[in-house]
């Protein structure tokens, strides 16, 4: 089992970017989850570790394959090359691509540009020629563009599920010259598909745009454009409209290319990607270590390795001399595999992922660099932390621990569900994603988040002694004006975020859709769970925000044109945004705990919140009138008094019934299924 080939690797070190990595990542995430890990690997890792046993794929993604050279030269590259050659699979995009050919040939007789030279890997025996078209800058999508790509079907056998042609993001790639005649030649060459119409260099044989080659008892796919990635650069509507119209084509593409390398594709539609490490990191590094030793009596070893048992869920503590060691993993794995049911691919949102080890990284001495998690920039947070607390002093240890998954479960469900590892947590420890796979919300909800949005759950340990006085109920309230806040001071000028509360705990803002008339919609919701242990209510307060994905509502982005007009806003970081959250968080709960629901707490609430004055009905008082005076500074219930419509001139009046009114938890329109009882 140990040598079970469960892991395709990224590889993020030098001369990839950012952008591609991510794109990359995510993709294959996608449409390889649950059968293997898809983890980043750094030039460190490629030339000391043995990856090569437990690997299945080994990708280069785009990039400039100069970097590539100047690292994996000589020791790195023969690696790569003994791994594709004893059964491996290489997979590179654009950079990736002609890195992946025996010799690059880029613009040439561009004095500012041009890139000529051989290449060691040579697994496609001819050059690649860029680019393609004309128009590449580097680090800009000027050249980007929606490539039309003709599929050669005849060289996958099973091709009744792929397209025609499709179009494919392209900035910069190349063309494989002659592989058409090399294809003729030898069996060992294939073209997968061609670019269609006029190129700006000279191809040869046939346009090839994607290129199979048998290497060994292995394998290798070089690509021009990308097939792994979809442009999401505000300004180029055009360019993603036109790839999200044939997004399914070439997801289908995409698959076929996995499957033609000898990887199990998920065959489903549901694109629920496969789960992520997660990254443990603090402030000063020194919490990190701490947060381990509070671990040590939970702690169980298997075969040297290290695990914490939840109720819930298994986490494997990874070490640096053991990292590539899947048993575990394997063996879960091949459990949830198992459970699928013929035909449906990809595991639903509601599958049971309580089998997959939950694989956490402790760094314990730098921060996990970008391309390490390259959807959420460590540094960038805790540089932000440090800001929000020079403006809030008040704001001292909350997020100094963090945990980051780019794919994960549930936040909330990870932390509440495992009692005994949310035993150990301090107050402010907080766990924050990228995508969730199995989300929860009001009343048993399960859904998937995608890239784009904040989510996270944050522990706070609340007095038993205090909650009579101080009830819990009222953490979802300071979670929601904490967040308000935050967006309304994430920089300056920000104040005028269209943002607001709307009882009992979720966020609002003015539908971007909408620009002529006042309309609401949610782009936040908050979920507060509860468990005792040692004096302490301990309660994981989760929170998610549309921040720059416009699906399935709306974003924080979207809402950008209703501030200052002719400024440029930039957009929002998930990152500065979470640690706001934290900074305003931590202070508006110590006025609570020093105050209660005080009068100065109530004000700031209703200065954001929608609802004052608002007449609602009372469908279970037979449709009766009410409307919405504030909330209860006891247990936080809704209060509305009793209206009728036979006032002066038709005016609503007052009948002096006042009603105060509780969720059901189980609606999604809060106005209905209302529980009440008369004051």
């Amino acid at each position: 089992m140990a040598s079970q080939k469960l892991n395709v690797l990224v590889y993020t070190g030098t001369g990839s970017t950012l952008e591609s990595v991510r794109h990359c990542i995510y993709s294959l995430r996608r449409l390889l989850g649950p059968n293997y890990a898809v983890n980043p690997i750094t030039e460190a890792a490629l030339l000391k570790e043995p990856w090569a046993p437990t690997c299945a794929l080994l990708v280069f993604p785009g990039g400039a394959d100069l970097g590539y050279c100047r690292v994996l030269n000589g020791a790195g590259n023969r690696s790569i090359a003994q791994f594709v050659r004893r059964g491996g699979a290489y997979l590179g995009f654009c950079a990736g691509g002609y890195y992946g050919s025996r010799r690059c040939e880029f613009e040439v007789g561009n004095s500012e540009l041009e890139v000529v030279g051989s290449r060691e890997l040579a697994f496609f025996l001819g050059h690649a020629a860029r680019g393609a078209f004309k128009g590449f800058e580097y680090h800009s999508e000027r050249g980007a563009r929606a490539a039309l790509i003709s599929v050669s079907k005849d060289a996958f056998p099973d091709s009744e599920s792929l397209p025609n042609e499709f179009r494919c993001y392209y900035n910069g790639g190349g063309v494989f010259v002659d592989a058409g005649k090399l294809a003729a030649d030898s069996t060992a060459v294939q073209v997968l598909a061609e670019y269609t119409g006029d190129l700006a260099v000279e191809s040869g044989a046939g346009n090839a745009a994607m290129v199979y080659c048998k290497v060994g008892e292995g394998a290798a796919i070089v690509t021009g454009p990308h097939p792994d990635q979809q442009s999401d650069v505000p300004g180029y509507n055009e360019l993603i409209d036109a790839l999200k119209e044939d997004e399914d084509a070439r997801i289908s593409f995409l698959k076929a290319c996995l499957t033609k390398l000898g990887l199990e594709v998920s065959q489903g539609t549901s694109h629920v990607p496969g789960l992520s490490k997660i990254h443990l990191s603090s402030l000063h590094h020194t919490e990190a270590s701490e947060i381990l030793c509070s671990f040590d009596e939970i702690i169980t070893k298997d075969d040297g390795e290290e695990y914490i048992k939840g109720d819930t869920d298994l986490f494997h503590l990874e070490k640096p001399d053991s990292r590539w060691s899947l048993t575990a993993l394997s063996e879960a794995l091949s459990a949830e595999v198992a459970k699928k049911k013929p035909g449906r691919g990809s595991p639903d949102p509601t599958a049971d992922y309580s089998h997959v080890p939950k694989r956490i990284v402790a760094h314990e001495d730098a921060w996990p660099e970008p391309k390490e998690t390259p959807y959420f920039n460590h540094a960038v947070y805790y540089s932000s932390l440090r800001e929000f607390r020079a403006k809030d002093p008040k704001a001292e240890t909350w997020g100094d621990v963090l945990m980051y998954g780019e794919v994960v479960t549930s936040t909330n469900t990870l932390l509440e569900k495992n009692h005994n590892l949310l035993s150990k947590l301090p107050t402010g420890f907080t766990l924050a994603a990228t995508t969730q796979v199995a989300g929860r919300g009001r009343g048993g909800n399960v859904w998937v988040a995608p890239p784009g949005s904040l989510i996270m759950s944050t522990v706070i340990n609340h007095p038993a002694h205090l909650a009579t006085s101080r009830p819990i109920v009222f953490l979802q309230y300071l979670a929601a004006l904490a967040t308000v806040e935050a967006v309304k001071s994430y920089d300056d000028g920000y104040a005028d975020m269209p943002i607001k509360i709307k009882w009992p705990n979720d966020v609002y803002v003015r539908d971007p859709k909408k620009p002529n008339e006042v309309a609401y919609v949610k782009i936040a919701g908050i979920l507060a769970n509860c468990a005792y242990s040692s004096g302490n209510y301990q309660v994981v307060l989760g929170i998610g925000i549309n921040t720059n994905n416009g699906r399935p509502t709306t974003s924080l982005d979207a809402l950008l044109p209703f501030l200052e007009s002719g400024r440029k806003f930039e957009p929002f970081r998930i990152e500065r945004l979470l640690a706001r959250i934290l900074t305003r968080l931590e202070v508006l709960y110590a006025e609570f705990c020093r105050n209660g629901f005080s009068r100065e707490l109530e004000g700031k609430y209703y200065q954001h919140w929608l609802h004052s004055n608002q007449v609602v009905t009372l469908e279970a008082e037979g449709g009766v009138k009410a409307r919405v005076v504030g909330i209860t500074r006891d247990w936080g219930m809704l209060m509305a008094e009793e209206v009728a419509g036979d006032g002066i001139n038709g005016a609503l009046r007052s009948t002096g019934k006042v009603w105060a009114l509780q969720s059901d938890e189980n609606s999604f329109d809060f106005w209905r299924g209302l529980v009440k009882r008369k004051i």
